[in-house]
């Protein structure tokens, strides 16, 4: 091959070797460039060859132009070329591929070109001079089209593309003969030459300076076939290239449809540019517009998505000019362009470009609204999927447009959205809101409205009603919207803010459409007012304070709290009021009305202001305000003002006062004053002073004297100057004047300053007697309504009758006993229930009570002629609840309490039966057991001894205990339930509380001993007794109530006749049997189901086992009996056992343990007693112990083991451990216990409830014991035990 190409190359005229210094052809050197090779070329001969292309050979062609190729690609070669020869070639190679029709040669001579214009030397300049070149042959006219042409478009279109440094479309000479040419050129039937004459064109376009319109005169026509070319093509590189061209036109303004034909006529007055108006607008009848819609729909079917984009981007410039008319767009719609593109968008597969191009099309087609609603009601499907992929992007850019077409799908076509599309859109949105809450997504201030817009849309569709889930995902939805426009630092948008609320609003409005109570629903309205309350409520507050917000943002917040008032349901509707009344809201709303200074403002305030004081207080009471709306002032000192004028002929002023003295007074119950104190009292002086005469309703007068009680009782110091003149007027309207001060709600600081006013005693009481009326009318209910406010209820009159500043109780006490003087029985019962109740709440006004002479009134009531069954009722109900709450010394009046003592006996006597007592009688029982119990503290002595020394009392007792004893096995079905049993459990309470009191009152005149005799040996009845076995009958015959108190009278008179036995060390007067009997009762009760009656049996027996000390015949009793080695052994088998040491399982064995420490005790039992506590059982029942589950009791079993010397050295190591533990334990622990000794119920609210009587005794009775009670007693205890347990060890050691 090579010794081919060098004959080849010496024998052609064209080439030459190195050695030559000419061609063959006689050409100088100057012409001829030496390659990198060696060889050279001559320029001459190949522009020869390439003007004389049509005879030469195409090989001889082809090789030189190859070579020429190749030798360019050497840098020096290039640059030689540039600087000294390209005159030589441009014109030949122009010429030629303007001539060529053979396409490997044009392919070779294109590439010749480009490469010479490409790279740097000099590279500007070479294409500089081939543009203008080819551009000059094209558009001369000289030449027919042709295929040659062809070549020489691609090769300006390739130039005209290259990254110059200048403009090369400048160098063209006649850019408007170019035009006109490649236009003249569209009108060709070859797709080929259409697409070269379009990029031509497109880069002519773009590369067009500013102000030249070189286009402008050809736009019309061009337009046309330009469209017609895209119409016929089905080419994507000719869809391309026209589209691209056909983007700059209207990025220019040359695509204005309407426009462009006026502007060729101004700018190109030529016959041919009028005829061709003619031709293509009226002889084919078809508009541009349309045009244009026709030629785009098959690049929009396009397979390439590169060309389905900038077909999009061209309708989206064309629609995003500003002379685009609706009726353009319009037609754009009819010729159904928005249905290809949502079938372009349902296909897309979610590329992105293509999603974007396609919604930012649709948000502007869809501004023809009329027209695209069908295309929309097709397309929606289409929507909910998109959305769904743009919603998981943050910030992505057509997010606002997907929600605004699905929004006006929603407002312009709801019947056409299903259920499940809702469902699907309501789950989107809600995503939406909850991940830019979160932070997880960003999402710009037109989404979030969009957003917002869209979901009002979604809730207010007929389809949406019924869908199970959608409260919830709308509780979430505007939850998080709320939380992220009102919450954190960011500020947002107005925008923002105002459709957060319009969500939130609709919301509210939601859960309130049907009537049906739902669940769901009503968790959504209380999620509403929780978000007010959270999050808008302080937002506004900060706002105000900071002086920042927009008016807008106020007034859709106030309408927003107006609606839930207006709507909500009234318990919902009261919350929120209250909730706002105790946010400062009349000091928020001033601050709105001094920011915002418009009617609109002071309208919505007080408009607002009335609803929540209609809700507070109830029965339209914001009307005054809603009614003076208009004309009141802004200023709350202009208000004060207003309250100061005389007012007697201005109706106007009237309607103001009453406005200003409502807010004042509503203020104030939430601790809220609009202005100072000084300022207030003195407008309300002036107000009393000129307009006394005018104060004629009631609830102004009460209003009136609250907010003066109000700011008087807050001066505590008394330094605050005020009229003498204006009080006693006030004194004087007080009582002249109907007023109801306690039926309204009140300050508590107001009514006790008011029930500190000696001088009003009179109006005072008849306020309570109003009360007492209403009191029996209604039950009232307590409930605190704000931090210091509450209804004036029982509650507040009973924390000032509690209370010893002020004449509360002096004032209830008086009016009993005017009342009772006046014999009005009914305002007498009412009177007393509602002392009784005051008790209830206030325990200690039992206190004020007495100290007031609330016995001699008792005493009048019992003894009055008067009296009914009903006062004779209601005030042992009252006696009852002062007895058990009051202080011993509070009951030093011994003569009254003497006397209504002696006449509850008389009362009580004719009510025994057989074995039963009626329910008044049962309450008489209770009141003589709190005289019993009192006395015991030296109170009441004498009453006291009235009771124990009644001998019909007493007989009738021993009746009821002798009939019950007779009763045998039988009486286990006589409980608490039945009369026979209730009369006998009150009847042993009354017996418990009279040992307890003759062994105070009457010590040293019993021998207790008697208690220990048969029935038939007892001498005639002085007091009060029951033997011993009579008890141990009832402990062992009776049901679980009467074996509780019975075994508590057993301990208590077996303690008192150990007591006596000690002091004088008498002997046992009874036998031996007979205490055997009363062991075997005890014993048999050890491990009773009920903790409290094993404990008492363990109690007695422990007490009776200690007597073996004191005699012989106990000695016997005791020794004889074998079940307490039964007893021991089951209890040391049961705590040495593992796994069984619970706490509880511990307390079981408590009255065990206490019969064991007496055991340990005894002289006889050491033997038996070794061999059940020996070694093993000792260490199994320590190794069970912890700090869970040690007692006292055990603690103190432990050293009567240490004392009789069970314990070794490792034993006792172990039980330091443990109470070590316990120590801690009890010092952690010491102050998150709280004492259950007060956890009982103090008080009796009817007659007919008497089981909370007798529990209330029965609690008594088990704390006058000598048994533990108490979390914090059993704790204290325990630690007594651990500490003797250590000084005994002490001492041994």
């Amino acid at each position: 091959m090579e010794e081919e190409e060098e004959e080849y190359c010496n024998s052609n005229p064209y080439t030459s070797g190195e050695w030559l210094q000419s061609c063959r052809q006689g050409h100088r050197s100057s012409v001829q460039i030496e390659t990198v090779q060696g060889g050279r070329i001559c320029l001459m001969c190949f522009s020869n060859l390439l003007s004389n292309h049509t005879t030469s050979p195409p090989l001889h062609l082809s090789y030189a132009l190859s070579q020429l190729s190749q030798a360019i690609r050497s840098p020096p070669f290039l640059l030689n070329l540039r600087t000294f020869h390209a005159h030589l070639l441009i014109t030949p190679l122009s010429h030629a591929l303007v001539s060529f029709r053979d396409e490997p040669l044009a392919r070779q001579t294109i590439d010749l070109i480009a490469d010479l214009c490409a790279g740097p030397d000099n590279a500007t300049a070479f294409a500089r001079d081939f543009i203008s070149r080819i551009a000059d042959l094209l558009s001369s006219g000289a030449l027919a089209w042709s295929r040659g042409q062809i070549y020489a478009l691609h090769c300006l279109g390739i130039l005209l593309n290259c990254q110059m440094d200048e403009n090369l479309s400048a160098h063209i000479k006649d850019k408007v003969a170019l035009i006109s040419s490649l236009v003249k050129g569209l009108k060709l039937p070859c797709e080929e030459i259409h697409g070269e004459i379009l990029f031509v064109l497109y880069k002519l376009s773009i590369l067009q300076g500013e102000g030249s319109d070189d286009f402008l005169c050809f736009c019309p026509k061009l337009l046309y076939l330009s469209l017609e070319a895209l119409i016929k093509t089905q080419h994507d590189d000719v869809r391309m290239n026209c589209i691209a061209l056909l983007t700059v036109l209207a990025q220019r303004g040359y695509l204005e449809f309407e426009k462009s034909l006026a502007n060729v006529q101004s700018s190109c007055n030529s016959r041919e540019a009028g005829n061709f108006i003619q031709t293509t607008q009226l002889a084919t009848g078809t508009s541009l517009i349309s045009l244009f819609a026709d030629a785009i729909k098959g690049p929009l079917l396009s397979s390439d998505t590169q060309v389905q984009i900038s077909a999009l981007d061209l309708i989206f410039h064309l629609l995003s000019l500003e002379v685009t008319s609706v009726k353009q767009i319009q037609i754009l719609v009819e010729e159904s362009i928005t249905d290809y593109v949502f079938e372009v968008l349902r296909l897309s597969g979610n590329k992105d470009p293509l999603v974007v191009s396609c919604l930012r099309v649709l948000g502007l087609l869809a501004t023809a609204e009329e027209a695209i609603r069908q295309s929309l009601a097709i397309g929606f499907p289409t929507l909910i999927p998109v959305l769904r992929y743009v919603s998981e992007i943050p910030l992505h850019p057509v997010q606002p447009h997907t929600l605004k077409l699905i929004s006006t799908c929603i407002f312009h076509c709801p019947g056409i959205i299903s259920r499940s599309q809702i469902e699907e859109l309501v789950v989107v949105l809600t995503a939406m809101f909850r991940m830019y809450t979160r932070g997880e997504m960003g999402m710009l201030s037109e989404t979030f409205t969009m957003a917002c817009s869209t979901f009002i849309g979604l809730l207010t569709l007929p389809s949406s009603c019924g869908i199970p889930s959608l409260a919830a995902s709308v509780q979430e939805a505007f939850s998080n919207a709320i939380q992220s426009s009102f919450c954190g630092p960011r500020r947002n948008p107005n925008q923002v803010l105002l459709y957060s609320l319009y969500l939130l609003k609709e919301a509210y409005a939601y859960s309130q459409e049907q009537n049906t109570v739902n669940t769901d629903r009503v968790e959504l309205a209380n999620c509403t007012i929780q978000m007010c309350e959270t999050h808008i409520l302080p937002w506004l507050g900060r706002s105000i304070d900071e002086a920042e917000e927009d008016e807008e943002i106020v007034l859709g917040i106030l309408e927003t709290f107006h609606l839930i008032l207006l709507q909500g349901s009234d318990i919902q509707a009261k919350k929120f009021a209250e909730m706002l009344a105790s946010s400062s809201w009349f000091s928020l709303s001033f601050g709105c009305l001094g920011l915002f200074l418009s009617d609109q403002m002071k309208w919505r305030v007080y408009l607002l202001l009335g609803s929540i004081v209609d809700k507070i207080l109830g029965n339209d009471s914001g009307q005054p305000i809603r009614e003076a709306a208009t004309i009141l002032p802004s200023d709350p000192l202009d208000l004060l003002f207003l309250l100061g004028q005389k007012s007697s002929h201005c109706s106007d002023l009237i309607s103001c006062q009453s406005a200003v003295l409502l807010m004042l007074y509503t203020s104030s119950l939430q601790d809220e004053s609009l202005a100072d104190d000084r300022q207030v009292l003195a407008s309300l002086e002036q107000y009393i002073l000129v307009n006394n005469a005018n104060v004629a309703d009631s609830t102004s007068l009460t209003r009136l004297v609250h907010l003066y009680g109000l700011i008087r009782g807050a001066d505590t110091s008394y330094q605050t100057p005020y009229s003498l003149e204006a009080e006693n007027l006030l004194f004087h309207l007080l009582v002249e004047k109907d007023w109801d001060l306690l039926s309204a709600r009140i300050h508590p600081r107001a009514l006790k300053w008011l029930f500190q006013q000696d001088r009003i005693r009179a109006p005072l009481s008849a306020q309570i007697l109003n009360f007492c009326r209403f009191n029996s009318e209604k039950e009232t209910q307590i409930s605190n309504h704000g931090n210091n406010t509450q209804m004036t209820d029982i509650e507040v009159i009973a924390e000032l009758v509690a209370a010893s500043d002020n004449i509360g109780a002096s004032l209830l006490v008086s009016l009993l006993k005017q009342l009772q003087e006046e014999g009005r029985e009914d305002y007498i019962t009412s009177l007393m229930n509602l002392m009784a109740e005051i008790l209830n709440i206030f325990p200690a006004a039992s206190n004020q009570f007495c100290q007031n002479g609330i016995s001699d009134v008792i005493r009048s009531l019992y003894y009055s002629t008067y009296s009914s069954a009903r006062i004779f009722t209601t005030c042992s109900i009252l006696v009852f609840n002062i007895l058990q709450s009051a202080y011993p010394q509070m009951l030093l009046d011994h003569k009254p309490w003497h006397l209504v003592t002696t006449k509850l006996l008389e009362c009580l006597i004719p009510t025994f039966s057989a074995d039963t007592c009626n329910q008044e009688g049962h309450l008489v029982i209770c009141i003589l057991s709190l005289i019993l119990h009192h006395s015991t503290n030296q109170a009441l002595t004498e009453a006291a001894k009235v009771i124990l020394l009644n001998t019909s009392l007493a007989s009738a007792v021993n009746n009821i205990i002798q009939a019950a004893c007779g009763k045998g096995l039988t009486l286990v079905d006589h409980d608490e339930e039945t009369s026979t049993g209730e009369t006998l459990t009150f009847v042993l309470l009354l017996y418990f509380f009279s040992l307890r009191s003759l062994d105070v009152l009457l010590q040293g005149t019993l021998d207790w001993q008697d208690f220990l005799h048969s029935s038939n040996s007892i001498q005639p009845l002085s007091v009060v007794r029951i033997p011993c076995h009579d008890l141990c009958r009832l402990i062992h015959f009776g049901p679980a109530s009467i074996k509780l108190v019975a075994s508590h009278c057993l301990l208590e008179l077996l303690i008192r006749i150990t007591d006596q036995r000690n002091s004088k060390q008498d002997g046992l007067k009874c036998s031996g049997k007979y205490l055997q009997s009363v062991i075997a009762v005890l014993e048999g009760l050890v491990f009773y189901g009920d903790i409290r009656v094993a404990m008492n049996c363990a109690l007695c027996l422990s007490t009776i086992l200690r007597w073996e000390k004191l005699g012989v015949q106990e000695k016997r009793a005791v020794g004889e009996d074998k079940w307490c080695r039964v007893v021991m052994e089951e209890l040391a088998l049961s705590l040495a056992a593992p796994s069984l040491a619970s706490k509880s399982f511990m307390n079981q064995h408590k009255p065990a343990t206490h019969i064991a420490i007496a055991l340990l005790r005894l002289d006889r039992a050491g033997e038996w007693m070794r061999s059940v506590f020996n070694g093993p059982c000792i260490s199994g029942i320590i190794g069970n112990l912890s700090a869970g589950n040690m007692s006292a009791e055990m603690a103190r079993l432990f050293r009567e083991l240490l004392v009789s010397g069970y314990l070794n050295e490792e034993q006792i190591e172990a039980l330091n451990q443990v109470f070590q533990a316990c120590r801690k334990q009890v010092y952690m622990s010491s102050t998150q216990e709280q004492d259950k000794d007060e956890c009982f119920e103090k008080v009796l609210a009817v007659p007919d409830d008497l089981g909370k009587a007798c529990r209330v005794l029965i609690h008594l009775m088990s704390f006058s014991t000598h048994t533990v009670s108490g979390v914090r007693a059993e704790q204290r205890k325990l630690l007594e035990e651990i500490e003797m347990f250590s000084r005994e060890y002490s001492t041994r050691t």
